[in-house]
């Protein structure tokens, strides 16, 4: 205990530390505040966000938590401070009803085995897109004219518990797939993978083919006794409408890869396609290749791209970089024929801000996601083509 000072000011001692009074009056006085009950205002805070964020997963034992963040003390990114292309935030998901394309971010990398980081992805590409327009001179294409877009924020993760952050983005997922809109999932580490199509599946009448981009094959059951980064494509082909034998998967290789996941890969007859066959066969044979798998029989197809397929020189902010992926010319060309017959939604997952260069990383994820939404204008299988009007302005 302080001894009580005598007069206002005065600075009291006490084994050698001095106070002043008027410092323990400040102190007390956050005591006092800190006991008493909410303010009305913060409780109307709270409700509003509990409804526009909607009401979490049932695993959620914390029921003020919501399914998508709105508060803005809660972990994570992505309510409403920056927008994926400068598109309008979503504050009430209750409106979500006939938008084109929704961006929603995973703030998650509980599932990283090697380098955390992933977590702060969807906030970096999201700063990284206000440097584009939307609009590609050499495709014609003004993604805002031709697309209704809405940014809804984060999904709300649960980063020590990795089985409830699933429940969370399988119960996000399905709500805006089951709205009609396209999803475009910015992660977060790649164990959302099963997350997220455990939540579109349902709504897909038929199968639901896989075109995954990565380095890494992905299919081990678990890791460190958990469904991490390394295990969304065993799982998800375990859906009962995921089968293995429409997943493809394309640019597998390097000297990270899984010797168990390859055997699993040829078990469940899953399609690999490493980048010795892509020198060998060039992109568009297979890509022509990949599109017979993965539609053979499907209903719709899912896109579920990792940043770490790009070579490291170009996306080294990344949980686990491989040299010898390849190069973003490449990629954007194989993006654009894998939309080529419409998809059901994307991914696009690792990219991990705090081993990135000048925002490189990030800056590539951003233009990915435009190329994909580009060729799905351009095919008729998204949104609506703008009609020419003369050049466009400047914004």
């Amino acid at each position: 205990m302080v001894d009580s000072a005598r007069s206002h000011g005065e600075e009291v001692q006490k084994d050698g530390w001095q106070l002043r009074r008027e410092d323990l009056r400040g102190t007390w006085a956050m005591h006092w505040q800190a006991q008493q009950p909410e303010g009305e205002e913060a409780r109307t805070r709270r409700e509003q966000a509990r409804r526009y964020g909607l009401e979490a997963a049932a695993s959620i034992e914390d029921r003020s938590l919501t399914l998508f963040r709105r508060e803005p003390w809660t972990l994570g990114g992505g309510t409403g401070e920056a927008t994926f292309l400068q598109v309008p935030f979503l504050h009430d998901m209750q409106q979500l009803r006939g938008q084109d394309v929704v961006i929603v971010g995973v703030p998650l990398d509980s599932g990283t085995t090697c380098r955390p980081g992933a977590r702060f992805g969807p906030a970096a590409i999201r700063r990284a897109s206000a440097l584009s327009y939307g609009y590609n001179p050499e495709r014609g294409i003004d993604l805002h004219a031709a697309l209704v877009m809405v940014d809804v924020g984060d999904i709300q993760v649960i980063p020590s518990h990795i089985e409830k952050s699933f429940d969370q983005i399988t119960s996000a997922l399905s709500y805006i797939v089951g709205r009609g809109a396209f999803p475009v999932v910015l992660g977060g580490d790649h164990s959302i993978g099963y997350a997220t199509l455990r939540g579109v599946a349902p709504h897909v009448e038929g199968k639901l083919g896989v075109i995954h981009f990565d380095r890494h094959s992905d299919l081990s059951e678990r890791t460190y006794d958990e469904r991490m980064h390394a295990s969304p494509f065993f799982h998800a082909t375990t859906l009962p409408n995921v089968p293995p034998t429409n997943l493809v998967q394309i640019g597998i290789g390097g000297w990270t890869g899984s010797k168990k996941g390859m055997r699993l890969a040829h078990e469940r007859q899953a399609t690999v396609i490493t980048l010795d066959d892509i020198d060998r066969y060039g992109i568009e044979r297979v890509m022509e290749y990949a599109l017979e798998v993965a539609w053979k029989g499907a209903s719709a197809v899912w896109l579920s791209f990792d940043i770490d397929v790009v070579d490291p020189a170009f996306a080294p902010g990344t949980g686990t970089p491989e040299p010898g992926g390849l190069q973003p010319r490449e990629v954007f060309r194989m993006v654009r024929l894998a939309a080529r017959e419409g998809l059901q939604g994307m991914e696009l997952v690792e990219v991990a801000p705090p081993y990135d260069v000048a925002d490189l990383t990030a800056l590539l994820a951003g233009r990915i996601i435009m190329e994909v939404l580009g060729a799905l204008v351009a095919q008729g299988k998204l949104g609506r083509w703008p009609k020419p009007d003369g050049l466009p302005q400047d914004r």
